[in-house]
């Protein structure tokens, strides 16, 4: 099937995700096992959607979120019945990524009054599923510091007014890139 016109506009974007997952799998071949290199991928095709969709239409949407989530059910599936202890010390972890990271960002989402966006709040406690709490931290400081210094040169350009919003997703997903190319 040819794409051409409109549906070459949509498909565009996201021929990125080969890229970004080949990028990964030279660099961390040599150093990772294939649970965590699975773990990387998913985490950085979900993170790159999320910012192609988050650039475009200021929003999350739930099915990418339902998406990410259902895929690292179905990838810590098989690790609780091979490797139980393990899964069992993963899975705590996972699951404090996930409360902070998404604790943190609803904590923000209730004060800001509209300043951050629920998809944000439920993709970070997705992504703290991922990163675990280490992870997790580290690319919230990364991506809200990108955020804010972005912000902040635009408000001082006159590109954007104070009271106007930019997408998070794409300075979330640079903190992971930071996060998983560089740790």
């Amino acid at each position: 099937m040819i794409i051409t016109g409109k549906r070459m506009r949509l498909a565009l974007p996201y021929a990125g995700i080969p890229v970004v997952i080949a990028a990964l799998f030279m660099m961390q071949a040599v150093r990772a096992d294939v649970f965590s290199l699975l773990m990387n991928v998913l985490m950085l095709t979900f993170g790159y959607i999320a910012t192609i969709i988050d650039i475009k239409k200021k929003r999350i949407p739930n099915s990418l979120i339902l998406a990410m989530f259902s895929a690292w059910v179905i990838l810590m599936t098989p690790l609780l019945f091979t490797d139980t202890d393990a899964a069992v010390v993963l899975l705590k972890e996972s699951m404090l990524g996930a409360a902070v990271g998404g604790g943190l960002f609803l904590f923000v989402y209730l004060i800001s009054r509209k300043g951050l966006g629920g998809g944000d709040v439920k993709f970070m406690a997705c992504l703290g599923l991922y990163q675990g709490l280490s992870g997790v931290t580290l690319v919230m400081l990364l991506g809200t510091i990108l955020a804010a210094s972005t912000g902040l040169v635009l408000i001082i350009l006159k590109k954007i007014g104070r009271k106007e919003t930019i997408p998070l997703a794409p300075f979330l997903f640079a903190g992971i890139l930071i996060v998983v190319f560089v740790r």
